[in-house]
């Protein structure tokens, strides 16, 4: 069976979050071969109410036999297992797992799998864990490393080489 690499962000700002990630990546084993885990970090809430508490962000990257539909839907029901709500869009959240990049391919199957992630450039909460874990890997609508998108993101300007 073919085996595909992906990568997911995890995510939560409720409860006990560290285990949360943790016990998600653990999820995710039976499924998703090969499972490298990047460091976890504090980072402020973006693109939801200004009242939530401190996310704890982290990336997660490993090999697949799923389609990118069924491992969506993994995805989903994970988070529903360790309690995530959806009562209204951006709400606080015990577990958030995204879909960034399935190999080089490139599916737009609106609203529910949109992949690479559309908005996962601009993140650095998803480009900071990534780069550090996945840093060559290839985003295939840019042609851009994961590295030089969370550079770019962050304002880094690329080092001179001395030649030329």
């Amino acid at each position: 069976m073919k085996s595909t690499p992906v990568a997911i962000a995890l995510g939560s700002n409720l409860g006990d979050r560290e285990q949360l990630l943790r016990d998600a990546a653990a999820a995710l084993a039976p499924f998703v071969d090969d499972i490298h885990l990047s460091s976890f970090r504090d980072t402020a809430p973006v693109g939801v109410n200004a009242d939530q508490p401190t996310f704890l962000n982290a990336a997660l990257t490993g090999h697949t036999s799923l389609s990118a539909r069924a491992l969506l839907e993994l995805l989903l029901e994970i988070e529903q297992q360790f309690g995530r709500r959806r009562p209204y869009p951006g709400a606080a959240r015990t577990l958030d797992l995204d879909l960034i990049l399935y190999g080089d391919t490139v599916i737009d199957e609106p609203p529910t799998l949109i992949v690479p992630h559309p908005r996962f450039r601009e993140r650095l909460f998803v480009l900071d864990p990534l780069a550090e874990i996945a840093g060559a890997w290839i985003d295939p609508v840019t042609g851009t490393s994961v590295k030089a998108l969370r550079d770019q993101a962050s304002g880094v300007r690329p080092r001179a080489t001395g030649l030329g």
